[in-house]
């Protein structure tokens, strides 16, 4: 059990789950069934960009922090994430209607209303993958493929992709597929190569110096936009704030999460480069947001008093319609506490 919910003093719902926590390459943590595998959903999505960063495509394309931060993005769709996935695809000549991924309504609220109020409905642009879809464009573009199949897990392009995850994640071959729900394919991976893989992004200094560039890149852009990766009040964004440049935090669907932080000397008992996976049994994002800010807290990464864009995520409010506060949803495992 990794999380419960509370009501009136009582446990009224729980969350279990398994985490994996790598340290400079090496396994420190395993809570439950780390070698299970999982899918790994829009967590692998730094992983994935990396080929089009390998080829030197950001160069080529001039692409600004925002847009290389939205290509490894699950975005709310409010304007700035539309107004970058837009310019990111004007840059090759490319168009709204070629990204692969289906419509749906804007994350954002503000942004969601607007749409309504002017009768006008969600495009592909909203989909909170657009950035992504627009990456593997480029790079399917730049690799020779019929782009009207670049999302085709044997075309040249995601072949590429899938070798990188392989490699980033220690495997031996690319790891099987399924189908994401943004249309694109997306990886099986034991949760323990997942958070090896984040372990890599966030000190790429033993890889080679094509792909350790393109990890450095993605940390910076992401750290230079954070608000761009997910959104002004999201997770993922308020982690990125925390240490701009030297992390990467990623949401995946159904209770994925994923957090890669470079090496700090601050952290004495884990000084070195950390990649951390967890995924929740049941699927619910309640149930990773606290364990995963507890867990930094014990890592060492995070101070007992938290900074309040972090300390409400980690004891998060139940309340009734009336606004009182009746119960709480929070982390109980000690770590390594006991």
């Amino acid at each position: 059990m990794l999380t419960v919910v509370t009501r009136s003093g009582q446990v009224e719902s729980w969350h279990r789950g398994a985490v994996a926590v790598v340290h400079d390459g090496q396994p420190v943590l395993e809570v439950g069934g780390v070698d299970a595998p999982v899918f790994a959903r829009s967590a692998t999505k730094p992983l994935q960009a990396l080929p089009f960063l390998e080829r030197g495509l950001h160069e080529r394309l001039a692409l600004p922090p925002a847009e290389l931060a939205v290509m490894c993005a699950s975005h709310d769709g409010a304007p700035v994430h539309t107004a970058a996935v837009r310019s990111f695809l004007a840059r090759g000549g490319l168009r709204e209607d070629q990204l692969g991924c289906g419509p749906h309504a804007p994350f954002d609220p503000a942004t969601r209303q607007e749409l309504l109020r002017a009768g006008q409905k969600p495009g592909r642009v909203h989909n909170n993958c657009s950035g992504k879809h627009t990456g593997f464009l480029h790079l399917a573009a730049a690799c020779g493929d019929d782009l009207a199949g670049y999302l085709e897990p044997d075309c040249r392009s995601q072949r590429e992709v899938a070798a990188a995850v392989a490699a980033m994640a220690g495997l031996a071959a690319p790891p099987p597929v399924g189908l994401d729900g943004c249309g694109a394919p997306t990886f099986v991976l034991p949760l323990l190569a997942l958070a090896r893989s984040f372990c890599r992004l966030a000190n790429p200094d033993g890889l080679p110096p094509v792909r350790a560039a393109a990890c450095r890149t993605i940390l910076d852009a992401t750290g230079r936009a954070p608000e761009l990766v997910a959104g002004d009040q999201r997770f993922c964004t308020a982690l990125l704030r925390q240490w701009p440049g030297r992390c990467f935090a990623k949401n995946g669907a159904e209770g994925v999460y994923a957090v890669a932080l470079a090496p700090d000397p601050a952290r004495p008992r884990w000084p070195g480069a950390l990649g951390i996976a967890i995924k929740i049994d049941d699927g619910a994002e309640r149930g990773y947001q606290p364990a995963i800010v507890d867990l930094l807290q014990w890592l060492g990464a995070l101070p007992a008093s938290l900074p309040p864009a972090l300390a409400r995520f980690h004891r998060q409010p139940v309340q009734n319609t009336q606004q009182k506060l009746v119960g709480a949803v929070e982390c109980v495992l000690p770590w390594g506490r006991s």
